[in-house]
């Protein structure tokens, strides 16, 4: 099978990483977990950005030896086996196809709500279109999407504490027992540090490159979360758990609501940035599983004047566009989380057989994220769980079939 091109530097990656992270949770994420654990909200924040750091850790060595395309797909297979690394990969792309509807969804119900189904799948299409014309045209555009994302974020931050907006605190008061579950929603947010690890093929030096890029997109973005999680729960209080668009309204509830319309074009913005991201790192492990065997050989393909691979792009594309027209915003969130959970369970996994001069951390942190990706996926609500041991069910059962009829 023809090799992708390495054409992405540190600074692309980084870009792509954080357009995943900061329009994954910030616009979409917050009132799902407000709603889970109330005000202790940043404990369920700080709990999924440990878990997120021991991934990472563990990602980033992970991508530093084995630079293919796939992520943790490659890494289960080469380090635990195939049955591991397919069930790795599928929870990866059942997962975060979910994510895309989800993204989809954000940026039309803020740009466009009264016909959110149809805009998020035209959004959807030329996203995809742009994927399939090229890696470093992603990665343009994802820079594009990220300054105007950040700018209007800042403008938004700027208004709500200009503004005066504030709730009492004990207005919502905190749910300890919904912090593990309100932890599974936000990590969510943070996946989006693996579509560094999954376009590990169209690095260059990924040796260097990968355990850069993705402890520094990580750090930035936990530390963005906790200022605007902050902001949120002092501006809204109860309304936080309940709304549609927290960051709008929290401009809205200030002095300032004319400056609303910033945070509605900055989400819409953020959540293309994020989808863009997606729809790339999900193509890629969809080439990675079919070059094995693992899904049907001709999503294999490399096209070969723009370098991507444009029947599994298409292919994902296409069911995004189903997803946004048949699910909602919620649903998807919390099924994408099961499945990324899993994925992130099986890096660990393949961390802990690294030998001591593979990996610059010690062996309990790959054992912590692999316990807390467990412990967060189960807390998750049940129908989403339900929904995740299903597709699993599915994709072990027909990858059964399909090998037994190849041999």
């Amino acid at each position: 099978m023809p090799p992708l091109h390495r054409r992405l530097t540190t600074a692309d990656a980084v870009v792509i990483g954080l357009g995943s992270m900061i329009g994954a949770g910030l616009f979409s994420a917050f009132a799902p977990a407000a709603a889970a654990a109330g005000s202790a909200l940043l404990v369920g924040l700080l709990l999924a950005a440990v878990v997120a750091f021991c991934n990472a850790s563990s990602s980033a060595a992970l991508a530093a030896l084995h630079p293919a395309a796939g992520g943790t797909y490659v890494y289960g297979r080469e380090r635990l086996g195939p049955l591991w690394g397919f069930l790795a990969g599928w929870g990866f792309v059942i997962g975060k196809t979910a994510s895309c509807a989800a993204m989809a969804l954000t940026a039309a119900e803020y740009l466009v709500p009264d016909h959110a189904g149809p805009v998020a799948a035209v959004f959807a299409a030329a996203l995809g279109a742009v994927n399939c014309a090229g890696i470093t045209r992603t990665a343009r555009l994802a820079r594009v999407l990220l300054a105007l994302t950040l700018a209007a974020l800042a403008a938004s931050l700027l208004a709500v504490w200009l503004g005066g907006a504030s709730a009492p605190a004990s207005a919502l008061p905190p749910a300890p027992l919904g912090v593990p579950q309100a932890a599974g929603l936000l990590f969510f947010a943070f996946a989006g540090y693996a579509r560094i690890a999954t376009l590990g093929e169209e690095v260059r030096d990924p040796e260097r490159t990968i355990p850069r890029a993705i402890p520094l997109a990580l750090g930035i973005v936990v530390c963005l979360y906790v200022v605007v999680g902050s902001t949120l729960l002092v501006a809204l209080g109860p309304r936080l758990a309940t709304s549609s668009a927290p960051l709008a309204d929290a401009v809205r509830a200030g002095d300032l609501p004319q400056l609303a319309p910033f945070a509605v074009v900055g989400a819409g913005v953020a959540a293309l940035g994020a989808l863009l991201a997606l729809l790339a790192g999900v193509g890629r492990t969809t080439l990675a599983m079919a070059r094995e065997g693992d899904l049907p050989a001709p999503l294999a393909a490399v096209h070969p004047r723009f370098a991507t691979p444009h029947r599994a792009d298409l292919l994902v594309t296409a069911a995004v566009v189903v997803l946004v027209l048949l699910v909602d915003l919620r649903g998807a969130i919390g099924f994408s989380s099961f499945g990324v959970l899993v994925y992130y369970a099986i890096a660990n996994a393949a961390a802990l057989t690294l030998r001591p001069d593979q990996r610059w951390f010690p062996r309990v942190l790959p054992a912590l994220g692999l316990a807390g990706c467990a412990v967060l996926a189960l807390t998750l609500p049940w129908t989403s769980v339900l929904a995740g041991l299903t597709c699993f069910a599915v994709g072990t059962t027909l990858r059964t079939w399909h090998h037994r009829r190849a041999r």
